[in-house]
C-alpha cells in the first residue's frame, strides 16, 4: 500500500474548491485530467454526496464522494481495475487568516 502525501495553498476558498472537485459535468478533465468524460458516470448525487465513476487511459475507479464536512472532502474507492482496498483521497481545508486555503491532500493506493 502506498500513501502520496501533498499540500498546496490557493487563493480559492474551500467552497470554491469542493465546487471544482464536485462538478461532475462535461469538461471535468479541464480541472482534472485523469477524469476523461468518456469514463464519468455519475450513479448518484446528493447535497453532500455522490457515487461516481471515472478514469482515463483505461484506468478507471468507482468512488463515493462524502463532502458533508465543510473542511474536508473524502473519496473511498469503491471499485476500480486498478485499485482496491482501503484506496481513496481525503481533502482537508485550512482557513489562512489572508483568505488562502492550504490544502492537504493524501492519496491511499492499494493494489
Amino acid at each position: 500500500m502506498s500513501t502520496i502525501h501533498l499540500r498546496q495553498t490557493t487563493t480559492a476558498t474551500p467552497e470554491q474548491f469542493v465546487a471544482g472537485l464536485t462538478d461532475f459535468g462535461p469538461g471535468r478533465a479541464e480541472l482534472f485530467p485523469n477524469s476523461a468524460d468518456d469514463y464519468l458516470k455519475v450513479h448518484s448525487q446528493g447535497p453532500d454526496e455522490a457515487d461516481v465513476t471515472e478514469g482515463s487511459g483505461g484506468v478507471w475507479e468507482r468512488l463515493r464522494y462524502d463532502w458533508s464536512d465543510p473542511d474536508r472532502v473524502v473519496l473511498t474507492t469503491t471499485d476500480s481495475n486498478a485499485w482496491g482496498g482501503a484506496s481513496g483521497h481525503t481533502y482537508t481545508f485550512g482557513r489562512n487568516q489572508d483568505g488562502t486555503t492550504d490544502v492537504d491532500l493524501v492519496t491511499v493506493r492499494e493494489g
